[in-house]
């Protein structure tokens, strides 16, 4: 069963995040340009809360509030349900969806060393399944 530290390991290890005094709008724009869709709100070394492209349409757009005024620690997730890299995939989805949550940062250490997202989980169980299912088919081919 895949690990997250081994998804991890994959993804390069680079953690996007923001501080929360930072507007919004800041967050947004690390959020286009890294391509993701949450990012981790450090305040300092401390993992403070998670921002979504969710938490944006709920708490500023819907609001009417001012994404270049509004500041990150005023619409973050917080607090943070966190997972060890010891983790695996699959109790990952278990908690993520029982939270009903997309983004999930990984911590090690009081550390943020990784964040995983609904579609990385779900590539690895893909991957999983196509390797057994090549185990099964090399089997019965005896």
């Amino acid at each position: 069963m895949t690990t997250v530290d081994r998804l991890l390991a994959g993804k390069g290890g680079v953690v996007h995040g923001v501080a929360p005094e930072d507007p919004v709008l800041t967050a947004l724009e690390r959020m286009a340009a890294y391509h993701v869709g949450a990012l981790v709100v450090m305040d300092g070394e401390r993992l403070a809360g998670v921002i979504s492209e969710r938490d944006y349409a709920r708490k500023v757009i819907l609001q009417g509030r001012s994404s270049a005024e509004t500041p990150v620690w005023q619409i973050m997730s917080s607090p943070v349900v966190t997972v060890a890299p010891g983790a695996t995939v699959h109790e990952c989805m278990s908690l993520m969806t029982e939270r009903r949550i997309r983004h999930l940062p990984v911590v090690q250490d009081s550390r943020v060393v990784g964040m995983l997202s609904i579609g990385d989980l779900v590539k690895a169980v893909i991957a999983e399944q196509r390797a057994h299912i090549a185990e099964l088919e090399t089997y019965i081919r005896g």
